[in-house]
């Protein structure tokens, strides 16, 4: 069963945060998840995204009200509603907007088959790309600056 939208903010668990604006929570010591996240910094020049450690306080207290294993996922929290996998990324490219939404085409690809993919990498991600020992290492310091909680 789904939480309903908005329903961590009557979890005490979770941190209260600013959530007027999407929230992007990854793995900050996986060389391919800080560069996505660095990547979506780059694109996202409006900064209507936020992004959030999974291994941090906000990060771990929302994957654990959604009950998403942040260790086979990133977590896209978008109008309250968390989103994994592929159909995370869909949602991303909505909220960045412009020419980004064409991506959503690829919506055709069955979620199976999407999130069969996405599962792979996941479970290669440190072997194929490796672990950074500081957290968060491919992010600029004012990139760093735009992580919450």
């Amino acid at each position: 069963m789904t939480p309903a939208p908005y329903s961590y903010r009557e979890n005490a668990a979770v941190p209260a945060f600013d959530d007027s604006r999407p929230v992007f929570i990854f793995d900050h010591v996986c060389v391919l998840c800080s560069g996505g996240v660095s990547f979506i910094m780059k694109h996202d020049r409006k900064g209507t995204i936020a992004f959030t450690p999974a291994q941090g306080p906000l990060g771990s207290a929302l994957c654990r009200h959604f009950g998403i294993d942040w260790d086979e996922s990133y977590v896209f929290i978008r109008n309250g509603q968390a989103y994994t996998k592929s159909t995370g990324y869909f949602e991303v490219a909505r909220a960045l907007g412009g020419w980004w939404r064409l991506g959503l085409v690829f919506q055709i690809i069955p979620r199976p088959l999407r999130d069969w993919v996405y599962d792979i990498i996941a479970r290669n991600r440190y072997s194929w790309f490796g672990k950074t020992a500081e957290a968060c290492a491919l992010l600029t310091p004012e990139q760093r600056s735009r992580l919450i909680g």
